[in-house]
């Protein structure tokens, strides 16, 4: 199959959108990062559930950063493949694009782990309050 110049500059507005979707799901975890360190001054005998929650940011924050990798890589590639095709470097540039393919496919991944680790968050924080307002 032979693409033209067309085709990679298809994916700029996906892959576009995606980088800013991450970019806020970074910022929103930041904020989140930074309220559970206030709680944790306030409060160091923090229970069992805002430790679970430090931990499941560890993770999530490191999975945004490489989605944001793969992301940026797919883009570069995709601009990579365009160039090539400008140079006349219809077979290489062929490689290229599909290697940005395979990088969105992996961005795309690593954002559905994500936010099945972010939904199971959320029930722990929802368990946590179901408990607590049981006890009252």
């Amino acid at each position: 199959m032979e693409i033209d110049i067309s085709t990679p500059a298809l994916l700029f507005p996906a892959i576009t959108l995606l980088l800013l979707a991450f970019t806020n799901r970074f910022v929103a975890l930041a904020t989140l990062a930074r309220g559970l360190r206030q709680r944790y001054k306030d409060m160091p005998d923090m229970p069992e559930t805002v430790l679970g929650q430090i931990k499941n940011l560890k993770t999530r924050l490191l999975l945004i950063r490489n989605m944001q990798a793969l992301g940026i890589g797919s883009f570069f590639c995709c601009v990579l493949s365009m160039v090539l095709m400008y140079l006349s470097r219809q077979v290489v540039a062929d490689y290229i694009f599909g290697l940005s393919l395979f990088l969105l496919l992996g961005s795309l991944t690593l954002s559905f782990i994500e936010t099945q680790i972010s939904t199971r968050a959320l029930n722990l924080e929802l368990s946590d309050l179901e408990s607590s307002s049981s006890e009252k």
